[in-house]
């Protein structure tokens, strides 16, 4: 009898853990898009009806957000999205320009035709999104631009990395991407930074790349004017 009540609920157990990632991931890539904008209300009860799962894999994503500092909880009172942490913002994007200028000085020295069909593709995609202003596949472009960079260096679990500490900066991204200009200018800084590593120019690889990771962060008064409401310090 035991061991009918306890099949049930391991079955149970088991579909919250595999609910808990994309619960996790569809929360985040809305935060991250601004679909859910600092200072939102996330009700567990709510989520768990929209995502039609139970309460478990709601608070297990909203820990894994609580641990990237999206999302603020406070017990037994609410759970909001946080505002856009200026410091964190800038710690994540030293950490990946760290990495990255290393990343394409690799590459660069050690051009491979098939990575550049790759980023150019990956750029094509970009220009596509670009002129319909489809603004979240751009993003998810911009993404996978880097993530070939990374995986052609054989780096991919930085990559991880990354992607887990860049939820700050990568909501200021998405603030600024809007403005007239940044996609294209987006576009022709990963082409710069394409046709560097063809050439094996490691030191134009490492210039365009600096420039590209700062445009956001060079801006960062104009966006605080724009949308104070949003920014922390």
């Amino acid at each position: 009898m035991e061991a009918t009540h306890t099949a049930p609920r391991a079955a149970r157990l088991d579909r919250a853990r595999q609910a808990a990632p994309q619960v996790f991931e569809r929360l985040r890539n809305a935060i991250i898009a601004l679909e859910l904008p600092p200072g939102a209300p996330l009700s567990r009860a709510e989520l768990a009806g929209q995502f039609g799962v139970s309460l478990t894999p709601v608070r297990d994503a909203l820990m894994r957000l609580e641990e990237e500092c999206l999302v603020d909880v406070f017990p037994q009172h609410a759970t909001v999205v946080s505002r856009i942490d200026i410091s964190r913002a800038e710690q994540a994007h030293f950490l990946r320009q760290a990495l990255e200028l290393e990343i394409v000085r690799l590459l660069a020295g050690n051009c491979d035709a098939a990575l550049v069909a790759r980023l150019d593709h990956a750029i094509a995609l970009q220009q596509k999104f670009a002129k319909a202003g489809d603004f979240e596949a751009f993003m998810a472009g911009d993404n996978d631009f880097h993530a070939q960079l990374y995986a052609a260096a054989g780096k991919q679990e930085l990559w991880t990395l990354v992607r887990s500490r860049s939820g700050h900066i990568d909501r200021l991204r998405r603030l600024h991407l809007p403005s007239p200009g940044k996609a294209q200018n987006i576009v022709r800084h990963h082409r710069l930074i394409a046709r560097a590593i063809e050439a094996g120019d490691t030191d134009a690889a490492q210039q365009h790349l600096r420039r590209h990771l700062s445009g956001t962060l060079s801006e960062l008064d104009k966006i605080r004017s724009h949308h104070p409401e949003y920014l922390t310090d």
